[in-house]
């Protein structure tokens, strides 16, 4: 067999093996790391330049499946699944993206890794906006894609914005016993109330940052626009005819344009 039709199988099988990868829920990459007093799930793949991956409300590692492939093939892909998210254990009462932007920092720490490269998609992009806010030296580069940066409609779409505040109004006074429903209603609370940082405070954000939206994504687009204008360094990529996963529903796309922003 020539080389270069040995080198194209090798591919193909990596490339399958990699679709079969239970992103999320992998006990061979997975790992626990106890940060800020909570229990902080993990997993890595690949090596070379760090990278860190943060997910959006209620996700999880696994919505970096088409994601983690392609970076793992040169960079050391730390995907996290938040505080109170995913199979990261958080008992208490509150959630804000400070207290998990500090969790992220204190994993990197607990790494050994003094910096490293973010892809944040969602609360995953407030995430990343906020670690390069509160821990400058942990950040080299970010990608924030479908970030905003306050809970109102101004940011919001105004029809999700009316449904989360519908839902916030018939369930703010219960009390939920049940830890699931507990903590499904914190999650849920979090971006109803949260976040609330100035445009103003962006200005503190020193790194090169890759702000990015579909045009047609849950975030305003006005609002996307008024975070890449209020970042020094940063650059602007809306993504035509896209939603809000704009790294799931333009894989490819996403994937190269980020790879090459931060080569």
């Amino acid at each position: 067999m020539k080389p270069i039709l040995i080198a194209t199988c090798c591919l193909l099988t990596w490339v399958a093996a990699a679709q079969k990868i239970p992103y999320g829920n992998n006990p061979a990459a997975g790992k626990y790391q106890f940060v800020n007093g909570i229990k902080l799930y993990y997993e890595e793949y690949g090596k070379g330049e760090p990278l860190l991956m943060l997910h959006g409300n209620g996700g999880s590692i696994s919505a970096f499946s088409k994601t983690i492939p392609y970076f793992a093939s040169r960079y050391r892909v730390i995907a996290v699944d938040s505080r109170a998210q995913g199979k990261s254990v958080d008992p208490g009462d509150s959630l804000s993206f400070e207290m998990m932007a500090d969790d992220f920092a204190g994993l990197l720490t607990a790494l050994r890794i003094d910096s490293a490269c973010v892809i944040g998609w969602s609360d995953g992009g407030i995430n990343a906006l906020l670690l390069a806010m509160r821990h400058p030296g942990k950040v080299k580069k970010l990608v924030a894609t479908g970030a905003n940066i306050s809970p109102d409609s101004t940011a919001l779409e105004p029809s999700l914005w009316k449904q989360q505040q519908l839902a916030y109004r018939q369930y703010k006074d219960s009390v939920f016993t049940d830890p699931v429903r507990k903590n499904d209603w914190k999650v849920f609370r979090l971006d109803v109330l949260q976040p609330n940082v100035p445009f103003q405070a962006l200005n503190a954000i020193n790194v090169p940052a890759l702000i990015v939206a579909g045009d047609h994504d849950v975030i305003v687009p006005e609002h996307t626009i008024n975070i890449f204008r209020h970042i020094p360094k940063a650059q602007l990529w809306i993504l035509p005819h896209s939603g809000h996963a704009t790294l799931i529903d333009y894989a490819d796309e996403f994937n190269r344009k980020t790879d090459e922003f931060f080569q």
